[in-house]
């Protein structure tokens, strides 16, 4: 069974959409000399990040909880899952073209498929949810300050095993979402929807106005909408030059 659509997700997830086209139309400003910011240290950038990401992963989180409510088969978890892990070797490869001394590989969309597994086979741990999402975000600065020196922080802060977030040195890389913190997030998206679930009063569902329609269609096709609007900016660019 296909799993219903939220309109309430489906439009903070296209405003999240709207927000990143915006962050990363002024980067490509940026790295054609158009204007002058720093993405990686100005808190003006990187504090948009944080809150676009955190946006994408609750809304990641709501889906799993919405799709274990209406009891999603694996066979249909499994389809979208493999959606986003083939656009995730795509951002792989397209980085490398643009960027080979710091390509993504491990963005967004390798973040968000490793997160949806664990978040999927642990959609029904209920309030631990809330407790492991707070525990996820913790050993962010746990971590940090317990392999400060040491073998422990050259063994997790190394390729293979950064991805976990387990580190005290970001890695030179133009997108990184380890698990630790950010998989704290999706469970806390998870833990609120579920909690919103068991105190909706019955009724219809709601329907957003005609403004917020866009942002509902655009949060509906939020995969393949990643996938172009990157490649659609720098063509524009390329054509304003």
């Amino acid at each position: 069974m296909k799993p219903l659509r939220h309109a309430s997700v489906d439009v903070l997830r296209g405003v999240a959409m709207l927000w990143m086209t915006v962050y990363h139309f002024c980067f490509d400003l940026q790295n054609a000399g158009l204007i002058q910011q720093n993405f990686y240290t100005d808190p003006v950038w990187t504090w948009q990040r944080t809150f676009i990401l955190s946006l994408f992963l609750l809304c990641a989180g709501a889906g799993q909880a919405l799709a274990g409510q209406q009891g999603q088969r694996w066979p249909q978890f499994w389809r979208r899952w493999g959606q986003i892990a083939l656009c995730a070797l795509l951002v792989t490869a397209g980085s490398a073209l643009m960027f080979p001394n710091s390509y993504i590989y491990f963005g967004v969309l390798h973040g968000m498929a490793v997160m949806l597994l664990i978040a999927r086979l642990t959609v029904h741990w209920g309030r631990w949810l809330w407790w492991l999402g707070a525990l996820a975000i913790a050993m962010q600065y746990i971590a940090a300050r317990a392999m400060d020196t040491g073998w422990l922080a050259t063994f997790f802060n190394e390729t293979p095993l950064n991805w976990l977030g387990l580190i005290n040195t970001k890695p030179i890389t133009e997108d990184y979402v380890p698990l630790v913190p950010w998989m704290g997030v999706m469970w806390w998206g998870v833990a609120a929807t579920q909690w919103w679930l068991r105190r909706r009063l019955a009724g219809p569902a709601w329907v957003p106005g005609p403004a917020l329609r866009p942002l509902a269609w655009l949060g509906a096709w939020s995969l393949s909408y990643y996938m172009l609007h990157q490649p659609v900016l720098l063509a524009l660019l390329w054509l304003a030059a």
